[in-house]
């Protein structure tokens, strides 16, 4: 049944007076908000400044066809999703899947996070794998590569892969999502490649668009000059970050054959001059890496490893920490209290990158 328009009856006619007149005041009221739902996405995408281009965004429809229905099943209350990635190799029993999921039951009351936890698979094997061990699985059949196995370091498929993976993030964004990604760099191997011990929500800034995690963090320095590595960031769904993600996609023509990071870093500061983003690095204190970490298991939230090369390694050195955190809440309060706790030293994925820093 239509609004009736065309017909002669006087209901009509009002009925067409006071939608023409709502919808203006509906836009207005859209465009106040800075938090962007998926009745802003169409309209966000079309604005920015002029050395930003569009970003295809007709295609995302397409290419993240149920993205839409799937994300209000995931996200918490204020609208955030935790988003991790595997394939059919990191989906295997016992690898980094595994590791990823358990260390959310082992955690510090982080069980329940896991209902909010978006797992994006890249092949129709580490699909089906996902959808036997988690609730909230999402196949990004979005590029033409096979990424049933490990891509190396800066090929071309690992730059479609890490590139395509931003487009998926902005389309998150669009839709009115905050989301916190985890994501390595280093590797052959990527995603999942982090252990969880608490909840790190608790320590995002309010007031930052994007909290970055850092492989050398000293408070001393000004934000920017600390070492930014996107292995695990957050970000709010806000005009400013939908603009970010826009700029920062297409800056890749900028620095050819470069990966997102190195872009990322190469216009940090183009990202808060230009656009007012507000960027900020996390302490290693309580997101480590295998870069940089501290014996410190009363304040971790994450461990990452990065700095890593290898899956059979990264599954290995995480396994030892993942058991140094059991160990460690397995000791009474007192014993606790003695101190003298010491991470397992990740031997084997320093020694796949050669790193001799203690």
């Amino acid at each position: 049944m239509g609004l009736g328009f065309g017909r002669k009856e006087a209901g009509s006619h009002a009925a067409s007076f006071l939608l023409g007149a709502a919808l203006p005041t509906a836009l207005l009221f859209l465009l106040a908000s800075d938090r962007l739902g998926e009745g802003l996405s169409s309209i966000s995408r079309s604005w920015g400044s002029g050395a930003v281009p569009p970003a295809g965004d007709g295609a995302n429809e397409v290419i993240f066809k149920g993205l839409p229905e799937l994300l209000p099943r995931v996200a918490m209350e204020d609208r955030t999703v935790i988003i991790t990635s595997v394939n059919e190799a990191w989906a295997q029993p016992g690898s980094l899947l595994d590791l990823y999921l358990d260390s959310f039951r082992n955690g510090v009351d982080i069980a329940h996070l896991l209902n909010h936890l978006l797992v994006v698979a890249l092949d129709a094997r580490g699909f089906e794998r996902c959808k036997a061990v988690h609730p909230h699985c999402y196949f990004l059949n979005a590029t033409s590569v096979d990424m049933s196995s490990a891509k190396p370091f800066m090929s071309p498929d690992y730059l479609e892969l890490v590139w395509t993976k931003l487009t998926f993030q902005q389309r998150v964004l669009e839709l009115g999502y905050n989301f916190l990604f985890t994501n390595n760099r280093w590797s052959m191997d990527q995603d999942c490649d982090m252990v969880w011990f608490r909840n790190p929500f608790r320590h995002f800034p309010v007031y930052a668009d994007m909290s970055c995690s850092s492989d050398d963090f000293k408070p001393s320095r000004a934000p920017l000059d600390n070492p930014l590595n996107t292995g695990l960031y957050y970000m709010k769904s806000t005009n400013r970050t939908i603009q970010m993600m826009r700029y920062w996609r297409a800056a890749r023509e900028r620095f050819p054959g470069q990966h997102d990071q190195a872009v990322f870093v190469n216009i940090r500061h183009e990202l808060v001059s230009k656009l007012q983003v507000k960027i900020e690095p996390l302490e290693t204190v309580y997101f480590g890496g295998f870069c940089e970490y501290h014996d410190d298991p009363e304040k971790v939230c994450t461990i990452h490893a990065c700095c890593c090369i290898g899956l059979d390694t990264k599954v290995h050195d995480l396994k030892d920490v993942a058991a140094d955190w059991k160990n460690y809440t397995s000791l009474t309060p007192e014993q606790r209290q003695k101190g003298g706790f010491k991470w397992s030293y990740p031997t084997r994925c320093r020694n796949s990158i050669g790193w001799r820093r203690p």
